[in-house]
């Protein structure tokens, strides 16, 4: 197997299966501020950081801005041999010419020996050239530039080199030549909202296809890769996990096996969030943690009302069983959303998660609907091979009317779905609580009776008795209407 390098940033190492290969040339390419040259700092910092030479052939702007934008990034460029070729003040305040790129035939021999002396007294073993693009300004015709790169590239190669370069491609001169002759195109483009980073080829090796996404931020480039959840699979035993609620378990035919994924759906208020957290606090007190993330309320309104019903989940966060997490509305992308889902459970040993709900998740991440349903499965399918027993909430549009399982036809993603409804009796609303699948085992089909009270949630009696409980006026077959106390 090729020996790899890293490329400094984690993300970007998965997408290209463990880096880039030792030894070779790779392009970066994109439109101007997209980040190509911070992604080569990050390059040249990861092999300081191995103790490893790393040399920046500087091209375009000049040293102190280059140090500086690194600095204001939180990057630390100590170590990393610059060569500074850029233009200086006096060829514009003096009338000077720039000696690099005067005479392509007088000065090439200068420019050549500029980059050799510096290869020999630095003994790079990375190199990064910002931008290559230059060098067609010593070189009369396009063939010779060509030319030019090859050689260069194979000079730095036999000096033992792994050498990043990249590109300032314009109408007139598009890089298709530098495509053509790297080992591996690394693509940054802006989305409709994000930056993006794409392989676009890699000699010698697989690599992760289709966009990715990018964040720069303070500490520098991060890249979140698609999600392939196939490649995770871990053995675990499907036992029965309890919700802690007796007759919430008689209806599940025990509770929900472990590493499957329960749908709670049903209109606004009617306790769909409390229903799960029955299941999470349950596990918790056994000493299994759980993550919360919630995508429709407010972190406060959420403890504090889970509070006021007798949920401890103050005390639960202090123990770090139980974590809650508010996710603002367009600060993450599907791929960031997943990657700190597989943080928490990979580095925190969780092994319950509630997405509370759906139609949040939708609203709430940066892309397509289309594609988010599909990446949220990609998370779901993920959590159900590392055995991790998922919840998800999903909003009905109306209080009664026709029955639908889910507004968002997401019901494919569930192994389980629990549905909670209103129904009109007596000019009142009350509640109500049924299963609708359960693919591990068995299930109580009846409709039961639902509440919720100080003490938390009470699932009552079957309601026998009424017909059309799901489109919300039910018929009530004996003469007298009972009480919601009878009912319960």
């Amino acid at each position: 197997m090729a020996a790899r390098v890293s490329t400094g940033i984690q993300g970007l190492d998965e997408v290209l299966h463990g880096g880039y290969i030792r030894n070779r040339s790779y392009l970066v390419r994109g439109e101007p501020g997209v980040g190509k040259t911070l992604l080569g700092l990050h390059f040249l910092i990861e092999g300081v950081t191995q103790g490893e030479n790393a040399l920046f052939i500087n091209l375009g702007a000049p040293e102190a801005d280059i140090r500086a934008d690194a600095e204001g990034l939180g990057l630390d460029l100590d170590g990393v041999d610059i060569l500074d070729l850029s233009p200086a003040s006096d060829f514009f305040v003096e009338n000077k010419m720039y000696d690099i790129f005067t005479s392509p035939e007088v000065e090439r021999g200068e420019f050549t020996a500029v980059i050799s002396d510096a290869v020999e007294r630095y003994a790079p073993e990375r190199v990064f050239v910002d931008p290559l693009t230059q060098f067609r300004y010593l070189s009369p015709d396009e063939f010779q530039f060509r030319e030019e790169v090859l050689s260069f590239l194979q000079y730095l190669k036999e000096n033992g080199c792994t050498t990043l370069f990249s590109s300032q491609s314009t109408q007139h001169f598009p890089d298709d030549d530098l495509q053509f002759v790297s080992d591996g195109n690394v693509h940054l483009y802006y989305g409709r909202v994000l930056h993006h980073v794409e392989v676009t080829k890699m000699r010698g090796s697989e690599f992760e296809k289709g966009p990715q996404t990018v964040e720069i931020r303070n500490g520098g480039m991060q890249v979140f890769p698609l999600l392939r959840p196939g490649r995770f699979k871990l053995d675990y035993e499907p036992v029965p996990i309890s919700s802690g609620n007796e007759n919430l378990d008689a209806l599940l035919n025990g509770g929900v096996e472990r590493g499957t994924t329960t749908l709670i759906s049903g209109p606004t208020g009617v306790g769909k969030t409390t229903v799960a957290m029955q299941f999470l606090l349950s596990a918790a007190e056994r000493g299994e943690r759980g993550v919360i993330y919630l995508f429709e309320e407010s972190e406060n309104t959420f403890v504090l009302r889970a509070e006021s019903l007798g949920m401890p989940i103050k005390a639960l966060a202090e123990q770090d069983m139980i974590s809650v997490m508010q996710v603002d509305a367009h600060e993450h992308s599907a791929e960031q959303f997943s990657r700190q889902v597989r943080r928490e459970v990979e580095d925190g040993d969780t092994r319950h998660v509630l997405i509370d709900g759906i139609d949040g998740y939708v609203a709430s991440i940066s892309g397509e609907e289309r594609d988010l349903i599909s990446r949220l499965h990609a998370v779901v399918a993920y959590l159900r091979n590392v055995g991790v027993t998922t919840f998800l909430t999903s909003e009905m549009e109306t209080i009664t009317g026709q029955f639908r399982p889910t507004s968002r036809r997401a019901s494919y993603l569930a192994d389980n779905i629990i549905f909670l409804g209103y129904f009109e009796l007596g000019s009142r609303l009350h509640r109500s609580i049924g299963v609708l699948k359960k693919r591990a085992s068995g299930f109580d089909h009846a409709i039961h009776a639902f509440s919720i009270g100080d003490d938390g949630i009470t699932v009552g009696k079957e309601l026998d008795n009424l017909h059309g409980i799901l489109s919300g006026t039910p018929m009530w077959y004996e003469r007298d209407i009972p009480s919601l106390e009878e009912l319960d």
